[in-house]
């Protein structure tokens, strides 16, 4: 019998039940992927990661209840939360290598927020997809592919709070997921993000879709300092900063649990 510790954290969020919920478990070395698999269906949370050390900086991956993603941005602020608080990370930042997504950092800010640093999501604009129109009920102003996922955007935050999707088609969409975005109202740009075909019909905030995201509201505005939020239920709330070809994302994290898993 093997006991595995367990952390769940709320991650783009300054209060408990808001923001993003991420598993994080820190290993000594990988499990067999199958067992890391069914612990994320176990847990059934947008996303599990799994964080081994190596050297100074540590290797990470990430899965939904149904697949390993190429990207996660709240389970990797949630990862650094942990070695932040319960590992006594002994600097400002940490460096974590994905063999999907190369070098990832995670800076602790005075501030007491954390700091994704990520590449940015290339993005090629698109013709419009009927199929993805039927299923968000509405057409957008323009639409756009990144390495896995459709923008689309909408011109008012009550456009994309007014969506109901039909997740039944959007399952069916060849992409990781779906992400909706218009000018804000009192942040410089909100959006909402589905992806049924992860197991995941809305994510409550998905920091990997700020680096598709940021590069765009950067350009619109000609600014490159941004505020976002996410308008799922559980809400969430982001500084996007875009530096060259890479996206510093700020938020902050609260730990929800800490546990044993027995295998």
């Amino acid at each position: 019998m093997k006991t595995l510790t367990l952390y769940q954290i709320d991650a783009f969020t300054a209060e408990l039940f808001q923001g993003n919920p991420a598993a994080v478990c820190v290993l000594d070395s990988w499990l067999e992927e199958e067992t890391m698999q069914q612990i994320a269906m176990e847990n059934n949370l947008a996303e599990t990661a799994f964080v081994v050390k190596r050297d100074k900086d540590y290797h990470i991956r990430w899965f939904t209840p149904e697949l390993e993603v190429d990207l996660c941005g709240h389970a990797t602020l949630a990862s650094a939360w942990v070695l932040f608080h319960e590992y006594g990370h002994p600097s400002d930042i940490v460096h974590f290598h994905s063999d999907r997504s190369g070098s990832l950092r995670v800076r602790k800010e005075g501030t007491g927020e954390l700091t994704l640093d990520f590449p940015i999501d290339p993005l090629e604009e698109v013709s419009p997809i009927k199929e993805i129109n039927i299923a968000l009920g509405r057409e957008p102003q323009k639409i756009f592919k990144g390495k896995t996922d459709y923008m689309l955007i909408y011109s008012s935050e009550q456009e994309i709070r007014e969506i109901e999707p039909n997740f039944f088609l959007l399952d069916k969409v060849d992409a990781r997921g779906v992400i909706v975005t218009a000018p804000g109202e009192k942040v410089d740009f909100v959006s909402r993000f589905f992806a049924p075909k992860c197991g995941i019909p809305e994510d409550p905030v998905t920091g990997s879709a700020h680096t598709t995201l940021t590069p765009y509201w950067a350009k619109t505005f000609g600014k490159t300092d941004l505020t976002a939020k996410q308008l799922s239920q559980r809400g969430g709330d982001l500084r996007c900063q875009l530096r060259g070809d890479r996206v510093l994302i700020s938020g902050r994290a609260v730990p929800y649990l800490k546990g044993e898993i027995t295998l």
